[in-house]
């Protein structure tokens, strides 16, 4: 009874949860189990990639992101297809960001102030990864969703000033062209097998 009334009050705070708020306590969770972990400092791709599925997916809207990337081939893809590029598209940005984390030392990540009521469906939230060297643009596009599970989930990353979506979108659309939303599955599953081969 009491760890259901605790789970209860926890999913109404993260659906009352700013939006600014969000992705600096999603961010400061992942920094701290990356620093935590001794494997993922040593560039244990395995254990980088279950973090980012444990600590961040649940956080973002995959099937919209996937939808958007793919573009205009989306809405004929049968559902079968549909989850074969969620699956083989998850797999892509997982092992494209895991080498990132892995280099993780000492960066905090600042998160500027909001533009834009935090009430609006859809909004940017813009942040700063402050560490050595140069800080590092990181924006994230988030939207509002209701009902179970209720709360913000991510659309969209900017980083360094490239939309995720719009950049997969173009490269997406030239394999969608040439041999259909199959030849664009294949496309990405031939280099997941080699990015996997390399790690």
């Amino acid at each position: 009874m009491a760890i259901g009334l605790l789970l209860g009050a926890s999913a109404v705070m993260a659906a009352d949860e700013a939006p600014d708020a969000f992705v600096k306590r999603i961010s400061n969770e992942t920094l701290d189990a990356v620093r935590a972990d001794k494997s993922i400092k040593a560039g244990d791709i395995n254990k980088t990639m279950q973090l980012v599925d444990s600590k961040l997916m649940q956080h973002v809207n995959f099937r919209r992101m996937t939808a958007l990337a793919t573009g205009p081939g989306w809405r004929k893809a049968t559902p079968e297809q549909q989850e074969r590029l969620q699956e083989e598209f998850k797999l892509l940005l997982i092992r494209t960001y895991s080498g990132a984390l892995s280099q993780i030392n000492d960066q905090v990540i600042e998160v500027k102030p909001l533009r834009g009521a935090s009430d609006e469906k859809n909004l940017v939230v813009q942040t700063e990864v402050k560490g050595k060297g140069d800080p590092i643009q990181l924006d994230y596009r988030l939207e509002k969703t209701p009902g179970e599970g209720a709360g913000w989930k991510i659309f969209d990353l900017n980083v360094l000033g490239i939309w995720l979506v719009e950049n997969y979108r173009s490269q997406f659309s030239k394999e969608i062209n040439a041999g259909g939303v199959d030849g664009l599955i294949k496309s990405l599953s031939d280099r997941n097998k080699s990015n996997a081969k390399k790690a």
